[in-house]
């Protein structure tokens, strides 16, 4: 639930030859190329909505009701050039998150209390949610990572929690520290009336008369599919039931080996265009591939072979099949 304004075309520092944050040889680089990241980024809105002080500063702060699109292409436009840009664009995004916390204030409307956005549980929360949404969403879909990959990721983005404001020390490095925070975080989290918009939001997004039909035909099932991958507890708070597990991965699995036979050039023609630009500075050799992960990385097996394992808040699921 963060947002930078970066401009789509070239950014502070976009000069030849810098590898950024991250840099091409780092699971973040290889990773968020990946098509199923927009699933990622309902489920990690799902999730960041259910802590009550921390999506109250979004819903007071912003016109997230009016321009839910603009800050949701926002986001994505931050994720893109902290993970393709070069450092000094990073800086700058991070940076103008930073100014920009430091100035919304938020008020408790039970309680009258007044508090910032910046505080570090509520930024810790946003990014632990990004982060298991991310990972959990990219492993549960095929997108074939070890334990020892999916740690790294994890570690990795204790930059990511730097540029917000947090202290790395205090942020998981690992997916067993992860599912750790969500276990000790579990007893704040709960479904109020901004959560309520949210979800309502993420069903029913406004949109132009004539594109209803594709909302409810492409977008309700991209949303479906990003809540059905919450957690159990996730589902019990909302108050909305989900499939049995096998099924979401079944439907996760089958949308990503659909998602991933578009050819990569032609999903990184969108705009904003991180993935190309970064190619033109660095050279071919920095195209985001899963294969440069691990020899045995392939994207998928064959149908229905999902990554068993964690994806970070400690929910486990089965194999379809």
């Amino acid at each position: 639930m963060r947002e930078a304004s970066s401009s789509p075309g070239r950014g502070p520092g976009d000069g030849p030859g810098d590898p950024g944050l991250f840099g091409p040889t780092s699971v973040t680089w290889q990773m968020h190329g990946d098509p199923m990241m927009w699933v990622a980024g309902v489920r990690a809105l799902y999730l960041q909505a259910l802590h009550p002080r921390a999506v109250r500063g979004v819903m007071q702060n912003s016109d997230f009701r009016k321009d839910a699109w603009g800050r949701l292409m926002r986001t994505a436009n931050f994720v893109g050039t902290i993970t393709y840009g070069t450092t000094e664009a990073a800086e700058h995004a991070g940076a103008r998150v930073r100014k920009i916390h430091t100035m919304l204030k938020v008020t408790d409307p039970d309680t009258g209390e007044r508090y910032r956005v910046d505080e570090p549980e509520l930024l810790l929360w946003v990014h632990c949610a990004e982060i298991d949404s991310y990972l959990h969403v990219a492993r549960r879909s095929g997108f074939r990572l070890t334990d020892e990959l999916a740690d790294r990721y994890v570690a990795e983005h204790r930059e990511s929690a730097r540029l917000v404001g947090l202290d790395p020390a205090d942020v998981p490095a690992t997916t067993a520290e992860l599912a750790a925070y969500f276990e000790r975080v579990r007893p704040e989290l709960a479904a109020g009336p901004e959560a309520r918009d949210v979800d309502d939001f993420l069903q029913r997004p406004p949109t132009h008369p004539l594109l209803v039909p594709a909302r409810a035909l492409l977008w309700r099932r991209v949303a479906n599919l990003a809540y059905a991958s919450l957690p159990p507890y996730a589902h019990e708070l909302y108050g909305r039931t989900a499939p049995p597990p096998a099924t979401v991965t079944r439907r996760l699995v089958t949308t990503g080996t659909i998602l991933r036979t578009v050819p990569a050039r032609l999903r990184w023609q969108l705009p904003p265009k991180h993935i190309l630009r970064a190619m033109a500075r660095l050279g071919p050799g920095s195209r985001p591939a899963p294969y440069k992960l691990d020899s045995r990385a392939a994207i998928l097996d064959g149908p229905g072979r999902a990554q068993r394992g964690n994806g970070g808040d400690g929910t486990r699921w089965r194999t379809p099949g």
